[in-house]
């Protein structure tokens, strides 16, 4: 990736020119066949942080060891605004995670208690129901599109549960999901929040005036030790988890399909040891290195200078989890999925106070997909004559896997 010239680029004054790279999050070239591969590219390309114009004018930290120092240091790498291109002025915050400790903890803490491992094991039967059915359905016919067949069904199916929302609602949903975490502009992220809200407010009404033991009627009545949350921010919440809830595991298991559809020897691999809880273990930390999908900006809190390069209070950086996987000084031959490799590294889950919390559902699902649709469906792959449809952006996807097997 080559320098940009300074009379074809805006920077400010204290960017230096050789610092300078022309790297669109939204059209990372080699995405369409390979989303982290490309990111991989920029990776071995360019300077470990460089500056693009793109998409508001941002830093890039491409290392792993950066990026999780930056998770970590909300002293100088503020979650104020998460998303790129910035979000227009008004715009209501992403509770919890446009907000930094110690205020970030009390928003946050329903959460985590409703997602502790414990809990989530309870969820199992329902999950592996979940799954049995989707694959059921689809098994006899000797194709489907995986996405909309499976991907979407299993956790958006048990994520509605845990809400207590109608199933039939995912149709109103999804493509608000859709626009939220990959919508190229401002404008599109902007109106899915204020439909999702749209759609929330009565329902939260309702669990405000009489809260039941769903994880919605949790997280609308945070009791913030003066008083409880107020219905603005409630609404503000709630809109970030079912956003969360509804896409990001979707699009997990469909980069782990797709994977397994191209690489017969690696399915073949899980086929044989499905029953071994520590060999599965591994395999899936090691499928999600190499498939991360999350990226959340930062915002410099004050004029600073890190590892020789000079920040200002007010720019953004994109620490995007996905390199931390991808990163030969942490993993060697990253873009190889290896099933045996000792301690894969990876970030996809992020670091520190805003750590995913939904980590182990997504594991748990990740799990129930690979031991029932391998133990019925063990040779797939990709429909002759079609392409996977790839997604780059604030949450890489998979949009479209066509499937067939004998």
């Amino acid at each position: 990736m080559q320098t940009i010239a300074d009379t074809t680029v805006h920077r400010p004054d204290h960017i230096p020119a050789e610092l300078v790279r022309d790297f669109d999050l939204y059209d990372i070239p080699g995405s369409a066949d390979d989303v982290q591969a490309a990111f991989a590219a920029i990776q071995q390309a360019c300077p470990d942080i460089f500056w693009t114009p793109h998409n508001g004018g941002h830093w890039v930290a491409t290392r792993g060891d950066d990026i999780i120092a930056m998770q970590r240091d909300f002293g100088h790498f503020s979650h104020k605004h998460i998303v790129l291109p910035p979000m227009p002025e008004g715009t209501p915050r992403q509770i919890p995670l446009e907000m930094d400790p110690p205020e970030h903890a009390r928003y946050r803490r329903p959460l985590m208690q409703a997602l502790m491992p414990a809990i989530v094991a309870e969820l199992e039967s329902t999950v592996r129901d979940v799954a049995i059915a989707a694959i059921e359905k689809v098994l006899p016919q000797g194709e489907c599109e995986f996405i909309e067949d499976f991907a979407k069904v299993l956790p958006i199916h048990v994520f509605l549960e845990l809400v207590n929302l109608p199933l039939a609602d995912k149709a109103v949903l999804l493509p608000l999901a859709e626009d939220s975490v990959r919508g190229r502009d401002a404008e599109t992220r902007l109106r899915a929040h204020m439909e999702m809200g749209a759609y929330l407010i009565d329902k939260v009404r309702a669990r405000r005036d009489n809260p039941g033991n769903d994880l919605l009627s949790k997280l609308v009545n945070v009791d913030l030790g003066d008083g409880r949350i107020s219905e603005k921010e409630a609404v503000d919440y709630a809109t970030l988890v079912l956003f969360g809830g509804l896409d990001t595991v979707a699009g997990m298991i469909g980069f782990i399909a797709r994977f397994l559809a191209l690489n017969p020897g690696h399915r073949r691999q899980l086929v044989k040891r499905l029953d071994d809880d520590a060999y599965l273990k591994n395999a899936i930390e090691e499928l999600i290195r190499r498939h991360g999908l999350a990226n959340t900006a930062r915002v410099i809190v004050e004029d600073f200078d890190y590892n020789g390069v000079h920040f200002r209070a007010g720019d953004r950086i994109l620490p995007a989890n996905l390199f931390v996987g991808i990163d030969d000084r942490l993993n060697d031959a990253p873009l190889v999925v290896d099933f045996e490799r000792a301690k894969p590294v990876h970030a996809a889950f992020g670091n520190g106070a805003h750590a995913c919390p939904g980590a182990v559902l997504a594991r748990r699902e990740v799990r129930i997909f690979l031991q029932e649709w391998l133990s019925r469906i063990p040779d797939f792959q990709i429909r002759p004559e079609t392409r996977p449809i790839l997604a780059t952006g604030m949450v890489n996807g998979v949009l479209r896997l066509e499937l067939v097997w004998p």
